[in-house]
């Protein structure tokens, strides 16, 4: 039976999207687990795979090159067909992900990676299309901010919390194994609660009308200057604080792991405050610009002291005002939706995915080649520190120089 066809049922129908987006939180918040979690066991895969850490790092960044294409087509198949077989499917490829990242074998680790980041492009835009059904417009931003939170508390816990775990003397298969495990059973939740739609009537069938909407997305100049400014604003955040910041502190700074994994886990702590924090303050100047130039700002000024003053301020406390700064990676979201018309909101959210961590594919191994393939052997390790907190501040300056050439969306820019 269709739920969205039942008489005096939209009340039931509008729980029951919330009942499955709490459940689509919990796939959020894993998500950012295992997108997080491997840059606190290193050494551990590194031995698992048989590979050095370059090599490692290299499997770590397929993540990225399927989540990003995967993205346009979980924006696309929500669309299509609705968020039962989607979101559902989507958890499903996670969860075998996991499990084939368990095994002791490099190519299953890099299929495995590849599935964890086809799987996790379902998760925020699934969230946002539960969030979307489920609740009324007078609430759906704070539905967001949450659903926001929630995947940066997994980003912090997938490091706060599993490097202990790990250093203790968990074994990296059996966590991968018992989190991929828990992507299942989620899976199943996300199945059952999920309200049925029909939509084969709604969209044509041919590819060329599915197509259409990212027609319009792309060629608007704003989409690409969005989604440029938010995977330069990701970079520093996905390359050092996720995969190899935690090797870093520890070899160029010379911190034990502990501190190593706390100083680090800071970062997506941050996230937590500054996403709805520095959104907030958009919301109610009006304008977007000028909170995320000054986001920018903020963030360049942290990192410059983490790299060049480090004794000025901790470390973990430069890491922590380097997060909330960079809530405002967040922004560009918003201007997207804004600079595109309303009827391809859902396709901008999918196009932004694909811009943002295309370029995080790209910067990866750029940084890998040239900072962290020598982290271990170099012998000026504080120059060495220097050299790769340079490289990426210069891309966050990048960024800087785009959030002054992108037009302004916010309302109060309209009231002139």
């Amino acid at each position: 039976m269709d739920l969205t066809k039942s008489p005096g049922s939209s009340k039931n129908l509008e729980k029951a999207f919330v009942t499955a987006w709490i459940f689509g939180l919990i796939f959020y918040f894993l998500e950012y687990v295992i997108r997080s979690s491997p840059a606190v066991m290193i050494t551990e895969l590194s031995g698992a795979f048989k590979v050095t850490p370059l090599g490692l790092s290299s499997i770590l960044g397929a993540y990225y090159y399927t989540y990003s294409t995967t993205s346009l087509i979980a924006g696309m198949a929500l669309d299509r067909v609705g968020a039962k077989i989607s979101i559902s499917v989507g958890v499903g490829i996670l969860c075998l992900g996991c499990l084939l990242f368990a095994l002791p074998d490099a190519v299953a680790g890099e299929a495995g990676r590849l599935l964890q980041g086809a799987g996790s492009a379902f998760a925020f835009t699934g969230c946002v299309y539960l969030a979307s059904h489920g609740f009324s417009a007078r609430y759906l931003a704070t539905a967001i901010g949450v659903t926001q939170c929630l995947g940066m508390l997994g980003g912090s816990a997938g490091q706060f919390m599993v490097g202990p775990m790990i250093q203790n003397g968990l074994s990296v298969h059996v966590f991968w194994i018992g989190i991929g495990i828990a992507c299942g059973a989620i899976c199943l939740l996300l199945y059952t609660t999920t309200p049925p739609e029909s939509k084969a009537a709604d969209h044509p069938s041919k590819i060329i009308c599915l197509l259409l909407p990212y027609k319009t997305v792309f060629t608007n100049l704003q989409s690409y200057l969005s989604g440029l400014l938010s995977g330069l604003l990701f970079a520093p955040t996905t390359i050092f604080t996720m995969t190899w910041g935690v090797a870093f502190f520890q070899q160029d700074r010379q911190m034990d792991y502990h501190s190593a994994v706390v100083t680090c886990s800071m970062t997506p702590l941050g996230w937590v405050i500054g996403c709805p924090l520095l959104g907030w303050m958009s919301d109610r100047m009006g304008h977007r610009k000028p909170v995320l130039s000054g986001g920018i700002i903020l963030m360049l000024l942290s990192f410059a002291q983490l790299v060049f003053l480090p004794s000025l301020f901790p470390a973990a406390l430069s890491m922590l005002v380097f997060g909330i700064a960079s809530g405002a990676a967040m922004i560009p979201y918003t201007i997207i939706k804004e600079a595109n018309p309303d009827k391809v909101k859902g396709s901008a959210i999918g196009a932004i995915n694909f811009l943002t961590f295309g370029i995080t594919a790209f910067l990866g191994p750029v940084f890998s080649s040239h900072y962290g393939k020598t982290l271990m052997s170099t012998t000026d390790h504080p120059g060495h520190f220097r050299a790769a907190g340079g490289f990426l501040l210069s891309t966050t300056f990048i960024a800087l120089i785009v959030s002054f050439i992108i037009k302004e969306t916010g309302h109060g820019a309209h009231k002139r």
